[in-house]
Parts: structure tokens; C-alpha cells; sequence
């Protein structure tokens, strides 16, 4: 055991680890969570120089996570946003479309989300909504998923002509990881309210989700605007690894100076056609 003297003389992450090592005190899992704690800061750190650039050129910047329920989206994006400045980030999760959006063109309550010059914004579930989503769950009609399907590459090529940067992240999770973190969230009060019986769905209907989703990267996976398969069973190397990549696309300021590698695990974060197994 550490005394309290030595607690007190113990102000960085890696003299706690030495303190530990030097006790003999049986320390893994204590190691894992401080070095993503520190792995974490000194991506963040990243995350904030390349908002300042951001802003600086006035780039516009769209992160859209899409996966199964409980694949992590809502955990990745606190962590990209936790340190940035609120002014020139936000995050986008709508809610189901009002009877009038239901009239609109699909894509126009997306458009009005889309980052302003010098801002960039999470999208938590997208318009590729109509992708999975909506005809796993019959929310659609089949000519509607068909004509989205036709619309949506054409829709990301004329923002990537007007120069928005798209990256779109699949959080890809295992059925038996994925029962594990509802059963997780059913057992905690604070997590309670993210289960729905549309989760419990997803259970019952994975395999229709698959089908769906092969569809997706099939038809709107393109050199301008490319899927990222993202692994997510260990959420928190998941976590690390999605900054990584974000960072990986920018030559911003500041750049050089980084202490830690900004170069995503391949093994973890992968272009769709180099996923010839995925985990769901």
C-alpha cells in the first residue's frame, strides 16, 4: 500500500505508476486507465490546435457517427468535444422528423446543420437514418430508402465540390458485445434512459441490420467521401483511435509538435473495402 505521505508527494500520472511498481502492487487495469487518461489529454491537446486552425481557414468540418445501438457513438463524440470550444463546435442528434420535415425533401434538415465556415460538427446518427435505420424498422417505404440510395452520393459529392469535409466513422460492435452493454445500461440509473425497445430490436433483427448495412457501404462508399470501419469492442481504444484518424486528415498547425503518435491503428480503423471481416 502507498502511505499518504507519499500520495501527497505523487503529482504526475507516470511517478504513480512508478510508485505502484516499486510496492509491488498488482497495478494493470490501474496502468490501462491512466495511460488512456494521459493518451486521451495529449489527443485532445491535438483536437484544440486543429480547431484553432480550423477556424483559422475557415474550414468546414462534418463528423458523422453512424453504427448499432450502443456501439459507442455518443462516447466517442464527448470525448472529441470535451475540451473544444463551443462556439465553433456542435453536435447535431435529431430527433424523428415533425409531420412537415416528413413532406420536406429527406436531406433538408440536414442541410441547415451543415458547419459553417471556421466550425465543425458531430453528427450522432445522420441521414443515413435512411440507410439502416428506417427500413430495418419499416420507418420508410421502399422507394424511399431506393431513391436515398441514389440520391446520397450525388448529395456528398456536391459538398465535397464546395468544399465541406466529410468523414463518416461505422462504429462496428459484435451482437455479444453489444447484448452486454444493454444489459449494462438497463443495471445503471444513469444509462437507464438509453435503452429503448428499439435497442432490444436490434437484437432480434441483426442480421437484417448486416444486410442493410453491406448495402450502405456498397452503394455510398466512394473516394470523396469513404466509410471508416471503426472496431469498438474495446471502447476506449476506440475512443483514442477515432481522434487519431480525424487528426491524421489535417496538416494543421502545430501538427509536428504532437506528443504522442496521430496515426490511427490500421488494425482498429480501416477503410470499408479493407474490412474483409467485420466483427458485426
Amino acid at each position: 500500500m502507498l502511505t499518504l505521505e507519499e500520495i501527497k508527494n505523487i503529482e504526475t500520472r507516470g511517478q504513480l505508476i512508478s510508485a505502484i511498481k516499486e510496492k509491488g502492487i498488482p497495478f494493470q487495469k490501474i496502468e490501462r486507465t491512466l495511460l488512456y487518461e494521459e493518451e486521451l489529454r495529449n489527443l485532445q491537446i491535438e483536437l484544440v490546435k486543429l480547431q484553432r486552425w480550423v477556424a483559422k481557414e475557415k474550414k468546414r468540418v462534418a463528423i458523422i457517427f453512424e453504427g448499432r445501438d450502443a456501439a459507442g457513438k455518443g462516447g466517442n463524440i464527448r470525448r472529441f468535444m470535451e475540451h473544444l470550444n463551443p462556439r465553433s463546435s456542435r453536435l447535431v442528434a435529431l430527433d424523428k422528423p415533425s409531420n412537415v420535415e416528413k413532406g420536406q425533401w429527406y436531406f433538408q434538415r440536414y442541410i441547415k446543420e451543415l458547419p459553417n465556415p471556421g466550425e465543425i460538427v458531430f453528427f450522432d446518427r445522420s441521414w443515413y437514418n435512411r440507410a439502416v435505420v428506417e427500413p430495418v424498422m419499416g420507418f420508410c417505404e421502399e422507394s424511399q430508402y431506393k431513391d436515398f440510395l441514389v440520391q446520397v452520393p450525388e448529395f456528398e459529392h456536391m459538398l465535397y465540390e464546395d468544399g465541406l469535409i466529410i468523414i463518416k466513422f461505422w462504429l462496428s460492435i459484435s451482437k455479444e458485445e453489444q447484448l452486454s452493454r444493454f444489459e449494462a445500461r438497463k443495471e445503471t440509473p444513469l444509462k437507464r434512459w438509453k435503452f429503448s425497445p428499439v435497442d432490444q430490436k436490434g437484437q432480434e433483427l441483426w442480421s437484417k441490420y448486416s444486410f442493410y448495412k453491406e448495402e450502405m457501404f456498397s452503394k455510398t462508399h466512394t473516394t470523396y467521401s469513404p466509410w471508416m470501419i471503426v472496431k469498438t469492442n474495446k471502447k476506449k481504444i476506440a475512443r483514442l483511435e477515432c481522434i487519431r484518424h480525424v487528426l491524421s486528415q489535417f496538416d494543421y498547425e502545430g501538427k509536428n509538435s504532437a506528443t504522442t503518435t496521430i496515426l490511427p491503428d490500421p488494425n482498429v480503423v480501416m477503410r470499408y473495402f479493407r474490412s474483409a471481416h467485420q466483427i458485426d
